[in-house]
């Protein structure tokens, strides 16, 4: 079963990174090379404990729909989405925030097990592990960009 444990260093507040890190509208923003779009549960604005949203979105050339659900969310440190339905045989993404000298550390814990046995397993060590990966830099690289700027104000209305 892989697990990718990315660490990204943000120089802005914990709670702007928190709620950029949940925002249904940065992640459609951040995942645009997708034609990602929330089609059900939560579709705009943060998403919060308990709730769900779907995705749709073009994967390796095939249309997919992936729902997960939010839980273990103690605001701002710590937030859990798992698959409810989708392509994976399950996955869960622990995004966590902790504060050190000055700066915001998000640490992304993505675990999952792709369907297919051993053919599941083939695909992760040649191509799915490094796809995930780079979909989650490419994702804490938007929230980092507009953490880092006052491009998160067009993203969270306070």
């Amino acid at each position: 079963m892989p697990v990718i444990q990315l660490t990204t260093e943000i120089a802005a507040p914990i709670d702007i990174c928190f709620d950029l890190s949940r925002s249904i509208d940065l992640h459609k923003y951040s995942m645009k090379h997708t034609n990602e779009e929330a089609v059900a549960g939560r579709t705009s604005g943060l998403i919060e404990d308990g709730e769900t949203v779907t995705w749709q979105a073009k994967h390796l050339g095939v249309t997919q729909y992936l729902s997960s659900k939010i839980s273990n969310f103690k605001r701002p440190f710590i937030f859990r989405d798992s698959q409810t339905k989708g392509i994976f045989d399950f996955y869960h993404h622990d995004h966590i925030f902790e504060e050190k000298n000055g700066k915001v550390v998000l640490i992304d814990i993505f675990e999952y097990k792709s369907p297919f046995g051993i053919f599941g397993v083939i695909a992760d060590m040649l191509y799915v592990k490094k796809y995930m990966i780079k979909l989650l830099q490419q994702r804490n690289k938007v929230i980092k960009e507009f953490a880092e700027s006052d491009k998160w104000k067009s993203i969270l209305s306070r």
